[in-house]
């Protein structure tokens, strides 16, 4: 197993724009990330924070698909859902709603840069409907899920279960 690590998930906010970015570094190629991403299987079992279970309602993950998840903690459900507007080889475009705020739409827009030696950067980034939703989500405690969702797919990657 493949023991190097890499530095935490950035998260940065626009200070002008109701924009985050999310940068990081995999040791995997833009397939193994966009499989990651688009096979509904292996996203439930990294996605999210590590105290949650999620589980496919909906995944429909080509261009003009859609797709809705629901975790559960603590005997609470929590639904997402969105559409795919472009899925490509190193590029995916989506919608992206939490069900507890509805009328919050993001557009999201994940990147998958090849860095050679066999490794890619992520880069992220999501447009929110205003500066306090942007805001709002920051302090709900995402980064949470974003790194230990990463690690999860660290060991994913590690372990050879992402095939592209």
């Amino acid at each position: 197993m493949n023991t190097e690590t890499y530095p935490e998930a950035a998260i940065d906010a626009d200070p002008a724009l109701p924009i985050i970015r999310i940068t990081r570094d995999f040791r995997a190629t833009p397939a193994q990330l966009a499989k990651a991403h688009l096979d509904p299987e292996l996203f439930m079992r990294w996605v999210g924070p590590d105290a949650i279970t999620s589980r496919v309602v909906i995944w429909d993950a080509r261009s003009g698909g859609e797709w809705r998840y629901v975790s559960e903690h603590e005997g609470q459900e929590f639904g997402f859902r969105g559409c795919f507007h472009t899925v490509g080889d190193d590029r995916i475009v989506q919608t992206f709603t939490f069900e507890g705020m509805p009328d919050e739409v993001s557009l999201e827009t994940l990147r998958f840069i090849d860095l050679g030696d066999g490794r890619t950067r992520l880069e992220a980034q999501s447009l929110c409907d205003s500066i306090d939703v942007r805001d709002a989500w920051l302090r709900s405690g995402m980064e949470v899920g974003v790194r230990e969702g990463y690690a999860k797919l660290d060991r994913l990657l590690a372990d050879g279960e992402v095939r592209a």
